[in-house]
């Protein structure tokens, strides 16, 4: 025992350190990009009433549901099934989801919000950027205490290249100066956006400028954490032949929260026609797989990104964007990936009815698996673990963006909402 220990002292440490589990802090469904200088502190309800405005304006929430239902019914039958969904079932089904994302669209419309200063806001001069920014960091903390403030807001800043470089840190400091000052304190719920990562060096100096920050503001040390934006292909291959998202996670420091795919710029750089840049490309799902690969077991959490195809137009062109935006949404849940981008108020009923019909669909079987699992019940299904902590993450995700409530989780499963919580994190039920 005495070797054994002495040689796997180093392992022991790795998976301590580096792959400790799932973190115990919510991941939002997803991340709302907004341009800089567009932002208010009623943003998130405006994009909530135009949302269900357009919903209406187009035949309605429930017929939205049923679309939506109808869609992920067909997906599960085999090619060549005769099987037609049960209307009955579709339509409650239905009126129940479009009740949940209705109210999910009055008192939460964005989880996660992104003020943007790079790409969705370009270059419109130092003096310009400057009272954006400040004007969207007073607004931003304003916001807080508005009704439907989303549960994470922040940043988006220019990169570290070397044409912006010195632009971005300009922005990320006047941002953090004025909503310190006027919280009174870092915000629990800031998300700074560090994008077009290319090298691990690039992570290094941002962590640099994070520290230089905390120590100007008087913060603890590791206080300022931030999110990576994978769209350059240097981060999935890099020039010596190696995957340098996984150096990267170590040069954060601990700071890195989440890494997020950027459909366009990564696309555009693979070479790929501007037609088919798309979230279900080939070389989105192999730089995607890298990136699950890289944060497993780490705690960090991963992201999609965006389609540029917006619900907008006449209403044939509305019901294909929202069918198309269903669909991806649909696609990168059942990957497990569990957060995406929405770009326009009217992505989001589709992102809620997909999102909310995903939890749903087997919450009941899932439930029952658990409940057998904890309490030790006859079952068909010998689970173990492992499968148990991913029921209870499932029904935990879904429980924390509403598509569930805590009274229908504790019902099926039989256990309190911090018995799930524990299961989701180590597999044990005490």
């Amino acid at each position: 025992m005495a070797d054994i220990d002495t040689l796997l002292a180093d392992t022991d440490e790795l998976l301590n350190s580096r792959y400790p589990g799932e973190r115990d802090v919510r991941q939002p469904v997803h991340t709302v990009y907004v341009p800089g200088h567009l932002s208010t502190p009623a943003l998130p309800r405006e994009w909530g009433e135009q949302a269900l405005e357009c919903v209406e304006a187009n035949g309605g929430m429930v017929q939205l549901a049923e679309r939506v239902i109808v869609a992920s019914r067909k997906e599960t039958l085999a090619p060549d099934s005769q099987t037609m969904p049960n209307l009955h079932q579709v339509a409650r089904e239905a009126e129940m989801l479009a009740e949940a994302v209705t109210r999910k669209l009055s008192t939460e419309p964005i989880e996660d919000l992104r003020l943007d200063f790079e790409d969705g806001f370009g270059n419109r001069g130092d003096d310009t950027e400057d009272g954006c920014v400040r004007q969207a960091a007073r607004n931003a903390v304003a916001g807080l205490d508005e009704p439907g403030a989303s549960a994470f807001f922040g940043i988006r800043f220019k990169c570290m290249e070397a044409d912006t470089r010195a632009r971005g840190l300009r922005t990320l400091d006047l941002f953090l100066a004025e909503v310190i000052a006027a919280h009174g304190s870092l915000p629990k719920q800031l998300v700074l956006t560090l994008p077009k990562v290319s090298t691990v060096d690039q992570v290094e100096a941002m962590v640099i400028a994070c520290r230089a920050l905390e120590a100007q503001h008087s913060l603890a040390e590791g206080s300022i954490t931030f999110e990576v934006q994978v769209e350059t292909p240097q981060l999935i291959l890099g020039a010596d032949g190696s995957v340098p998202l996984a150096p990267v996670l170590d040069a954060g420091a601990g700071r890195i929260t989440s890494l997020h795919y950027g459909t366009y710029d990564y696309s555009a750089s693979m070479g790929v026609a501007a037609a088919y840049q798309a979230m279900d490309h080939p070389v989105a799902d192999f730089a995607k797989n890298q990136m699950m690969l890289a944060v497993a077991g780490t705690g960090v959490h991963l992201s999609d990104g965006s389609t540029n195809i917006m619900p907008l137009g006449e209403p044939e062109e509305v019901q294909r964007a929202w069918t198309l935006h269903s669909g991806l949404v649909r696609r990168h849940l059942k990957r497990g990936i569990y957060q995406g981008w929405d770009m326009h108020p009217h992505q989001l009923p589709t992102r809620f009815l997909a999102t909310f019909r995903f939890y749903r669909e087997s919450a009941e079987r899932a439930a029952t698996r658990l409940r057998n699992y904890v309490f030790q019940e006859d079952s068909a299904v010998l689970d173990e673990p492992a499968t148990a902590k991913a029921l209870a993450r499932y029904l935990g995700r879904g429980l924390s963006c509403g598509a569930h409530t805590e009274a229908f989780v504790t019902d099926r499963t039989k256990m309190s909402v911090q018995t799930l919580n524990r299961i989701a994190a180590t597999g044990a039920a005490e």
